[in-house]
């Protein structure tokens, strides 16, 4: 199934969590996925949902990931 994450079009598994897809995206960026903010479709996920939301064909997906420093 398809999904539009940051503008880009990426295919995913049926069944794939937001959590997942996070977890996955830190794995190859090495960014520390705890840092990461999320809008699905226009909304912001809280990261108390991240588990329990499974993504749909069509997702527009937006990731922010916060910096540190000064």
């Amino acid at each position: 199934m398809k999904i539009t994450l940051n503008g880009e079009v990426r295919d995913v598994e049926p069944g794939t969590t937001l959590a997942m897809l996070v977890a996955d995206l830190a794995a190859h960026t090495g960014r520390d996925p705890r840092g990461v903010a999320v809008e699905r479709n226009l909304e912001i996920v809280p990261k108390s949902e991240h588990a329990s939301t499974v993504l749909e064909d069509g997702d527009r997906l937006e990731f922010v990931q916060f910096v540190g420093g000064g």
